[in-house]
């Protein structure tokens, strides 16, 4: 190309091609990268924290989030992102026998709408009851992006992932299901959104917010 020129149409419509194919190829490899890191068995906490946070979004979660309350894994259980059409009582009978336990130890939060809220409302009750450590509950394709936003709501408080494995949307076994690969195609797209919106937003953050440091916590530091 002689000095003065402009590339032409054809070698902007190559550059173009190269571009989306390089873009397409990392995105693929990303994909993988995501639904391999995916848990395919849930496990118990490695110990107890001060409370536990529940994501709605499906019932095992709420169930499982309850049984870790009652095993001792954590003093205190916030469901957040509840519709205001589901009472206490629903709740409660999603786990027979727990009921008092229901009564006394779960709070519900009714403003969140999206995993975004639930962070801000996480990080409203953490603040009021001064907690220092968090087992989180959602559903494993959920958890980067649900991670990803605790992290940077609450950046001082520990956190440990309890997710949740049910078939629907499942890391196993995904290519043979239209349904689960949308799924998780569409979080890992979402997941991708947050963990850019939050390194965007980090370092600016960090320069206004307090040094502070987890302390340690019986069961979780310590392992």
């Amino acid at each position: 190309m002689r000095e003065g020129t402009k590339p032409g149409p054809r070698r902007w419509a190559l550059g173009l091609v190269v571009a989306s194919v390089f873009l397409a190829l990392a995105g693929g490899a990303g994909f993988l990268v995501f639904v391999a890191m995916l848990d395919r068995v849930e496990r118990d906490p490695p110990g107890s924290a001060d409370a536990i946070v529940a994501l709605t979004g499906g019932a095992q979660r709420i169930a499982d989030a309850i049984e870790l309350l009652a095993r001792g894994f954590g003093s205190r259980l916030l469901i957040t992102g509840v519709n205001e059409r589901t009472s206490r009582e629903e709740i409660a009978r999603l786990s027979p026998g727990q009921r008092q336990l229901v009564e006394c130890c779960v709070d519900l939060d009714y403003r969140a709408r999206n995993t975004a809220g639930n962070a801000e409302e996480t990080r409203r009750w953490v603040r009021e009851n001064g907690f220092r450590s968090l087992i989180v509950v959602t559903s494993n394709y959920h958890m980067p992006r649900t991670m990803a936003e605790l992290d940077h709501a609450l950046p001082h408080v520990v956190k440990v992932a309890h997710p949740v494995v049910t078939g629907a949307g499942g890391p196993s076994g995904w290519w043979g299901s239209l349904s689960a690969t949308r799924l998780l195609a569409s979080e890992y797209a979402k997941f991708v959104l947050v963990a850019v919106k939050t390194r965007l937003r980090g370092a600016a953050d960090a320069e206004t917010a307090p040094q502070e440091r987890p302390r340690p916590v019986d069961g979780l530091a310590r392992r």
